[in-house]
């Protein structure tokens, strides 16, 4: 399904059991818009960013919306923009419309259900700026993606695509229970997962991770990479304590498994309300995560 990554890696690709690489994307609905609104201050610079590299959008496509969070910053960021919100999943589709509304964007705001790419073919317009957040890697054929995204580009028009950056982190390396490292080695079974999530994909094609030199063969021009910082310290807030409970516990139930007996015991204090070890309560819980955006232009 196209989907809006809005948090970090972790919590959105563990499954719910292990050997399952399916995602149910309505069930996720509500943790996908709490990640991507703790992450707004991340979008808001991340698309400031993009406000000082070009000039006014008129359209904004943005291809695996999710429940519509960053679609409605990227309403707010280019007040003369209309945003066409495009997803798989029009339970989430109807969550963005309802954002859209309380927030006073509905004018210029519309919505495309279907699968990527293939929907933006319903586009009416082509798009000035097309922004596509993590959706890119539930694609089997990436590059074909990449070149589907290009074509729906005006001239002149800008491709931003977020992915990859750098695991979250919510605690130090020795928490004091159990081995020190645990997120380390709960970094390296996602990354298992992930690999056989993609390899599972429809058409799947392996692809070097070099997103400037794909956006390039799909007849782009690399204008940009940067990283942007979600930095949450120590003692940190109720809602960032809350994201990282949901996202270690995802963990335990996709890959508890896979763990070892202390690692599993370590993640179920981290997890129980009541422990004083854990992240609702413990008092060096912090949440620091980036994320990278790259740019390209269509230039003919």
């Amino acid at each position: 399904m196209a989907h809006e990554h809005t948090g970090e890696h972790a919590s959105e690709h563990a499954p719910h059991h292990h050997g399952h690489t399916d995602i149910d994307w309505n069930e996720m609905a509500p943790l996908l818009e709490s990640q991507a609104e703790l992450f707004t201050p991340l979008y808001e610079r991340a698309l400031a960013w993009l406000g000082h590299k070009q000039t006014e959008p008129g359209l904004i496509v943005d291809a695996g919306s999710g429940p519509g969070v960053v679609s409605c910053l990227l309403a707010d960021a280019f007040p003369g923009a209309r945003v066409v919100a495009v997803d798989g999943t029009e339970p989430l589709l109807e969550r963005a419309r309802a954002r859209a509304a309380r927030l006073g964007v509905a004018d210029r705001f519309d919505t495309l259900a279907g699968e990527l790419p293939g929907v933006l073919d319903d586009l009416d317009y082509p798009a000035d700026l097309l922004w596509a957040s993590r959706s890119l890697h539930h694609l089997g054929d990436q590059r074909a993606a990449l070149a589907a995204f290009a074509a729906r580009l005006t001239p002149g028009g800008t491709l931003a695509l977020l992915e990859g950056g750098l695991p979250a982190r919510f605690l130090p390396r020795d928490i004091g229970i159990g081995r020190p490292g645990l997120q380390a080695r709960l970094d390296a079974l996602e990354e298992e997962w992930f690999a056989s999530m993609r390899a599972d994909l429809p058409g799947a094609v392996a692809e070097t991770e070099d997103w400037p030199a794909l956006m390039t063969a799909a007849g782009l021009r690399p204008t940009g990479t940067r990283s942007f910082l979600l930095d949450l310290p120590a003692p940190t807030t109720d809602r960032a304590r809350a994201h990282a409970a949901a996202t270690l516990g995802r963990l335990r139930e996709g890959f508890g498994d896979r763990l070892d007996a202390t690692d599993r015991d370590t993640l179920d204090r981290l997890l129980d309300p009541g422990d004083p070890a854990s992240v609702h309560r413990r008092p060096d819980a912090f949440v620091l995560a980036a994320h990278t955006v790259y740019t390209a232009v269509r230039t003919g």
